[in-house]
Formats: structure tokens, C-alpha cells, sequence
């Protein structure tokens, strides 16, 4: 049976699109913002809209107590979480079990289980899950940071174990680096996710970031939706995605699905998920980690399958079994996404808050904008620089390149900066038309001065 009323505990465009998919469904929706968001499109687009506290995070979207009082008094029979904030947090998932409502997602112990990468990492090298070298356990001090760099070599890198998204991760190439970062490294962990834990791995040159979309339903059925690309970072955070990958054949593609839904049988997952691989050059693939959530780009996997994975998370979540075969999952055509960020790319891409002057977005065949801005809306500093993605697709990628750079000229923001005029070059390099690129890729060039 399927949810009478959902709640949202995010914000922003992924609070937009979970209310889009229930509306669709015909099922009612709550939103919940912060006074800072009193005006963003989630709050205008839902049924009932409850404010959660003042513009700080930790008072308002990672405040449990006040989420979970929102669902009883709207009378709420399941929460979706989004990405980001408490979308992995255990405890908020087991809060909800505790009272009695759905949490879209996996299991309160599942979270727990793949959210400790340290510990997921050992038992996944015990069911021969090839994995990066490093570390076998959390990281008390520099000096065992040491002793492990010197077991696999240097470079190495710093990762934090609760987290993800580029926090709490350090490149060190010598000890003196390492030792420099570790306290960096921990202390920013700390700060995002409580969780001041950290582990090393061998870093891995000019890699590349290839993550598999999974849907497990409660009866144990999985199917994968292929994969995506995200080697285009910036200090860790993504910034552009596509799928299919130009550097996964079909033979690689199959082991990757089998190796995902091999992980995630064995950490007893279900609903929509996301393991991230790295590859190196010669296509050798590492397990890096496991998302328990939607992911910001999944929009790519569902314009190349046709599959809407938000309303799947749903429809599990309530109890349904997966209908969809995995011999009826074929990749149609090349999509490709663009993180449309507040940020200024001219300075270091700081954050760019301020009020929106005028939108004009950009449309015709296979564009898709996932946003939740508007004309005079103002875009604050209290949270992720994200203000929207630009998806687009076509039947090969040269063809969703082409619509893409079209999509990106007839793109205009003005009253902040934005990393629209990036992308622009970006897509015109030659080197990335090629897909010749790595997760260096933005490091080796400047915005300034992108091959044309």
C-alpha cells in the first residue's frame, strides 16, 4: 500500500523533485525549510510546508527532533531525506523506525554498515571485493598515518571514515605532507560529519571516478542501471556527470554491475543506492564506497533507462517488489548534467551568495532543469553552493555535448556569479570532447585559460 503523505527533510532542488515524483503518484507532500528558505520553489510546491527552525543547519535540516515532530503533526507516514544532511545519519533513520514512520531508504543498521567505510571496506576485502590498498584500520595519529603510508606507498590519501563529497580528504606525497594533514583532515571531518575518524588509502594517478546506480528491493531482487561518469571534480566535489561512461565497454560495464549488487547483497542493502568505483588506466577497478541515498546526479541514469529512481526508492519503501528485469535495462542514448553552482569560477569558485536579478533558462528537446530558484530569490550563505542542474540528452555524446553547449549559451543568472560561464569552456575543450579526462582534469587547466 502505497504512502498517504511524505514528508521532506531537505531542501532545494531535491526537495522539488521527491515532490514532483509524489504528485505524480498521487501523493500528498510536506515540506520543511528554514527561515532562510521561506521562499525556495519546495516550500510553494508542496501541500503543507512546516518551518523547522532558524537558517543554521544544525538548528533547523540536521535538527531530528524537529523533523520528526513535523511528520507527527502533519501526520506524515514516511520521510524521504534527499541527499546530504541526515540522508545516511542512522540514528534519524532508526528515529523514524522508533515512531512509527517510513524512512525512504535502507535499514537504520545498513546506514551504520556502509557509512563506516573503514569497516566496510574490511568485509568487503574478506568476499574478495578488489580494493584500494591502505589502511586496515581508523587512523589514532600522524605517526600510524605513517606507518601505513610507508606499507603501500607513497602518494597516499586521507579519507574521512563517516562521510563523503571531498571532506576530510587530504593528498599527501611525502611524510611531512602527511603529517600536515592529518590534523587538517580529521578536524574537517569532525566539523561535517561528527565524526573526527580517518582512514588511508593508496592514491591511485589519474583516475578515474565511476560509480554504478543500484535499486534492492525488501525480497532481495537487484537490478544496476549502468554507470556514470564523474571524473570532472573540483577538490573532491563533482561538477560534471554523464552516463553512460566513454571509458566502460560492455564487458566492464556487466562486471561492475555484478560487483555492485554483490556489495550491496552483502551489506543487506535495498532501496536505491550508488557504489562508487575507481579506475585506474588500464582498467583495473578499486570499491571506494558505498552511497546509501540518492545521488545529485541521478537524473543522467534516468534519462538513458527511462527509470524514474525516486519514484522506485518510493514504491520499495512501501513494500512493492521491483518489476523492472535487469534484460530490460539497455542504455538508450548519452546523457550528461551540470552542477549550476553559486560560486564564482574567476575566484577560486568562492561562494557567490546574493539576490537573482532575472532567470532565463534554457529548453527545446532533451533539456531537463532540476532547480529551485526563481526570479528576486535569494540565494543565502548557509548552505550548499548548489542552485540547480542542467541535464541534457541525446543519442550519442557528441550529439548531448552539442545540445549541451547550446543549453549552457541560452543559460543566463544575473545578481550572482555562477559557474555557467565555466562550463562553457569546458565543453568546448578539446580535451574533454575526446573524454580524454581523469579526475585531475580540472586541476591541470585554468578557467581562465580552457583549450578552445
Amino acid at each position: 500500500m502505497l504512502f498517504k503523505r511524505i514528508l521532506i527533510a531537505n531542501r532545494g532542488e531535491i526537495a522539488v523533485r521527491v515532490i514532483r515524483a509524489c504528485r505524480e503518484m498521487g501523493i500528498a507532500t510536506v515540506a520543511v525549510y528554514s527561515d532562510a528558505d521561506k521562499d525556495s520553489l519546495h516550500v510553494k510546491y508542496a501541500d503543507d510546508a512546516v518551518n523547522i527552525g532558524p537558517a543554521l543547519s544544525h538548528k533547523s535540516y540536521l535538527n531530528m527532533d524537529n523533523i520528526i515532530d513535523a511528520a507527527k503533526k502533519t501526520k506524515a507516514d514516511a520521510i524521504h531525506p534527499g541527499y546530504g544532511f541526515l540522508s545516511e545519519n542512522a540514528a534519524f533513520a532508526q528515529a523514524c523506525q522508533d515512531n512509527d514512520i517510513t524512512f525512504i531508504g535502507p535499514t537504520a543498521h545498513c546506514i551504520a554498515k556502509a557509512g563506516d567505510k573503514s569497516s566496510a571496506r574490511k568485509a568487503l576485502i574478506d568476499i574478495g571485493i578488489p580494493v584500494i590498498p591502505g589502511s586496515d584500520d581508523i587512523l589514532l595519529s600522524s605517526d600510524m598515518a605513517c606507518v601505513a603510508a610507508d606499507s603501500v606507498g607513497f602518494p597516499v590519501i586521507l579519507k574521512a571514515s563517516g562521510g563523503g563529497g571531498g571532506r576530510g580528504m587530504r593528498i599527501a606525497r611525502t611524510k611531512k605532507e602527511l603529517i600536515d594533514a592529518f590534523s587538517m583532515a580529521s578536524g574537517e571531518a569532525a566539523a561535517a560529519f561528527g565524526n573526527p575518524d580517518i582512514y588511508l588509502e593508496k592514491y591511485i594517478e589519474k583516475p578515474r571516478h565511476i560509480e554504478i546506480q543500484i535499486l534492492g528491493d525488501m525480497f532481495g531482487n537487484f537490478v544496476h542501471l549502468a554507470e556514470r561518469e564523474c571524473s570532472i571534480q573540483m577538490r573532491y566535489q563533482k561538477l560534471i556527470e554523464e552516463a553512460p561512461s566513454s571509458f566502460v565497454d560492455e564487458e566492464l560495464r556487466a562486471t561492475l554491475g555484478e560487483t555492485a549488487i554483490t556489495i550491496a547483497r552483502a551489506i543487506g542493502y535495498h532501496n536505491a543506492g550508488t557504489i562508487e568505483f575507481l579506475l585506474d588506466k588500464d582498467k583495473n577497478f578499486y570499491f571506494m564506497e558505498v552511497n546509501a541515498r540518492v545521488q545529485v546526479e541521478h537524473p543522467v541514469t534516468e534519462l538513458i533507462t527511462g527509470i524514474d529512481i525516486v519514484r522506485q526508492q518510493i514504491l520499495i519503501s512501501a513494500g512493492q517488489k521491483l518489476t523492472i528485469r535487469q534484460d530490460e535495462i539497455i542504455p538508450n542514448g548519452w546523457s550528461i548534467e551540470c552542477r549550476i553552482n553559486a560560486s564564482d569560477p574567476d575566484d577560486d569558485f568562492m561562494p557567490s551568495p546574493g539576490r537573482i536579478e532575472s532567470i532565463l533558462f534554457p529548453g527545446g528537446p532533451g533539456v531537463r532543469i532540476d532547480t529551485h530558484i526563481h526570479d528576486n530569490y535569494m540565494v543565502g550563505p548557509f548552505y550548499d553552493a548548489l542552485i540547480g542542474k542542467l541535464i541534457v540528452w541525446d543519442k550519442d555524446r557528441p550529439m548531448a555535448i552539442s545540445r549541451m553547449k547550446r543549453a549552457l549559451d541560452e543559460f543566463e543568472i544575473k545578481g550572482i556569479q555562477t559557474t555557467i560561464p565555466f562550463f562553457r569552456k569546458i565543453f568546448r575543450n578539446k580535451d574533454f570532447q575526446k573524454g580524454d579526462i581523469d579526475t585531475h582534469f580540472l586541476e591541470n587547466i585554468s578557467s581562465a585559460k580552457v583549450n578552445t
